[in-house]
This record gives C-alpha cells, sequence and structure tokens, in this order.
C-alpha cells in the first residue's frame, strides 16, 4: 500500500485492507503515512513491514522510516521507495537507479502501476487504500513471491464506502 494520508484523506484504514494484514508475510507500505499512528498499527498488526517515509510525512516519521528500504524475499531483491519522478522514463530511470532490484514498490502518484524495465526490474504502485484522487477506485495491490520471484500480483479495487 501507498498514500494513506491518515487522517487527512480519510479517518481509518479500509476494513478489507486491514483483514488481509495477518494473511501476510510482509506488508509493505511505499510512503505518505501522514501520522504515526498509522505506522504503530501496521507494525502492531504485520508479521513484518517494510515501509519508507514520503514527501507529505513529517520528522517524527521520517526519524522512524528510511527513504529507500531494501529487503530480500525468498530470493527477490525488494526496494520501496516513495517517490520515482514523472511517469515518462519512470522504468530507465528506476533501472538505472536500482540496477540491483528485481522489484520496485513506489507511491506517490496514487494512480497504480505495473511495468518492466527492459532490464527485468518491475515497477508497481499499489495506488492509494484512502485517496483515490482522479482513479476511479481506492486500491491496494497483494502479491506472491516463489522461488526468488514475483509468482502473482493483483490489484485490490476497494468499495467507494470502505474507502474513508
Amino acid at each position: 500500500m501507498s498514500d494513506t494520508h491518515l487522517p487527512r484523506r480519510a479517518k481509518r484504514l479500509p476494513e478489507p485492507l486491514l483483514a488481509e494484514l495477518p494473511r501476510a508475510d510482509v506488508v509493505v507500505h511505499a510512503g505518505d503515512w501522514v501520522d504515526a499512528a498509522t505506522l504503530d498499527l501496521l507494525a502492531e498488526r504485520s508479521r513484518r513491514l517494510i515501509g519508507v517515509y514520503g514527501n507529505n510525512d513529517g520528522p517524527d516519521l521520517r526519524a522512524r522510516l528510511p527513504e529507500v528500504a531494501r529487503a530480500e524475499l525468498d530470493g527477490l531483491r525488494l526496494g520501496v521507495v516513495h517517490e520515482t519522478g514523472p511517469a515518462r522514463g519512470r522504468e530507465a530511470r528506476c533501472a538505472a537507479r536500482f540496477p540491483d532490484l528485481d522489484v520496485l514498490v513506489f507511491g506517490h502518484s496514487h494512480i497504480p502501476w505495473d511495468t518492466t524495465a527492459p532490464t527485468g526490474l518491475r515497477l508497481l504502485n499499489p495506488g492509494s487504500p484512502t485517496d483515490r484522487r482522479r482513479q476511479p477506485f481506492c486500491t491496494y495491490m497483494t502479491a506472491t513471491v516463489a522461488g526468488g520471484a514475483l509468482a502473482e500480483v493483483r490489484l485490490h479495487r476497494l468499495p467507494p464506502r470502505t474507502a474513508g
């Protein structure tokens, strides 16, 4: 997930997303939490949390989170960052910046994104579960890792009434 912007955009995380947390081996948040309570909630309810700060996150969150996070998940080299710049040229720019990754999860735009750079780097943006902006739905993603690769990536649309 990314760009939760709590409590500015919504009062709480949607129940369908919260229900997924105990099932996940790893929860990823690509920044713009806005409040430390969301970080605390996800840390408490997740087996493992990987997160970064975003441009709307203040000093308290920046003190607790990195700008870029990296992890190895069953042989998959994962990176998380909030901003990647404009959509035009994103694949080449990210592949050059992160040549040692297999997957990069990012946020900022609130626009779901799933592409693969010519180098093989997979770029994923889950959108936002609480602030759809110009998108038709609030969203988040789930992914399965098997044998060092992504086996399945799924974009989940949230019903409007659960998004905030």
